[in-house]
């Protein structure tokens, strides 16, 4: 079964077997309001209805298994037609701004070691149509959401196309209507996929999950750097800097003892310069099988302090949803899915 979004009205016609191309505006229309169930499409004729109910059932290739929340954060579980589970995440800042996090994967490819989307392994992209489901099903919890970052499962620029794809879609004018401004794509450094951004010049921002600047730590713990080292990923951000003049989000989580040194802090501030960065500091969410420790406040606080020290433009960021395991880096499911064959 196919999505019916990322689909042009002609497409949507002719998937449901449409007799009347207008129908499929409708249906779209509907879509968008969070109407996914074919018989509460009123303005449809009762007949087309009751056949478009029984041949799909709903309107959308996915459907919620799980809810939970907590701290303004919502969390879904959202099972795929081919039995793969993801998640995704609403996001409030508590000041009326929502916020939807979207997976782009079926787990994740890139093994960092502290990320627990990592202990999956790949299982397999998602379509674009997939992607903006996840939207619209976040959407139908009831707020309007203003705002998307691709910070969930997987790695948006592995998934390129259906991601670009699934942008397009969610900026539609006569669709979601988000602005590209208001949408991130978040990368662990995937070189090649900044560089094919950049050319593209689409104006959305990006945020880049360094976590440290030093070349042998950052190897240790996030396998890209052993293909892209910093002054590869450097490059890629000055280039992709020039072409969209805005400043870019520089991840740093934060792990205890390891990465929040006085040394760590002056491999940054080397880092930073000649970029307009804001380095948004996540203290580790806790997974207990990655064998890693949160900083403590105290520890927190210094590495605030060289920050101040090398006036290096800071934020921190104190991850909601630690309870439902719906923060930065705890997203991970059990799928039915089966892993790509790597014949």
């Amino acid at each position: 079964m196919e999505s019916l979004f990322c689909r042009s009205y002609d497409d949507i016609a002719a998937i449901l077997g449409l007799e009347k191309p207008f129908q499929a505006k409708i249906i779209y229309q509907n879509l968008i309001k969070s109407i996914f169930d074919f018989n509460e499409m009123t303005s449809l004729p009762k007949a087309l209805r009751e056949r478009l109910s029984r041949e799909r059932g709903s309107a959308l290739t996915s459907h919620v298994i799980r809810r939970e929340t907590a701290e303004s954060t919502i969390k879904l579980a959202v099972e795929l037609q081919d039995g793969a589970i993801i998640e995704c995440v609403r996001l409030s800042d508590g000041s009326g701004r929502y916020t939807a996090c979207l997976s782009s994967q079926v787990g994740c490819a890139m093994g960092c070691a502290f990320c627990k989307t990592g202990t999956m392994g790949l299982v397999r992209n998602l379509s674009a149509g997939e992607i903006v489901e996840q939207f619209a099903l976040l959407s139908a919890l009831g707020e309007r959401i203003s705002h998307i970052v691709f910070m969930g499962m997987g790695e948006a620029l592995a998934n390129f196309t259906a991601t670009l794809d699934a942008i397009k879609e969610l900026h539609r004018e006569d669709g979601f209507g988000i602005s590209h401004r208001k949408m991130t794509i978040s990368t662990c450094g995937l070189v090649p996929g900044i560089r094919k951004l950049t050319e593209l010049d689409i104006p959305v921002r990006l945020a880049v999950s360094l976590v440290a600047a030093d070349d042998a730590l950052r190897s240790r713990i996030m396998r890209i750097n052993r293909s892209y080292p910093l002054s590869e990923l450097k490059n890629a951000l000055i280039s992709f800097q020039r072409h969209q003049d805005r400043r870019l989000t520089l991840e740093y989580c934060m792990l205890g003892s390891l990465n929040t040194t006085h040394e760590s802090a002056e491999e940054l501030a080397s880092f930073c310069k000649g970029l307009d960065a804001l380095v948004n500091l996540i203290p580790w969410n806790p997974v207990p099988e990655l064998g890693f420790t949160a900083p403590d406040e105290g520890e927190i606080r210094a590495f605030e302090n060289d920050l101040k020290r090398l006036r290096i433009n800071y934020t921190i960021r104190r991850s909601k949803g630690q309870s439902i395991s719906g923060a930065c880096g705890q997203l991970a499911t059990e799928t039915k899915a089966r892993k790509p064959s790597s014949r």
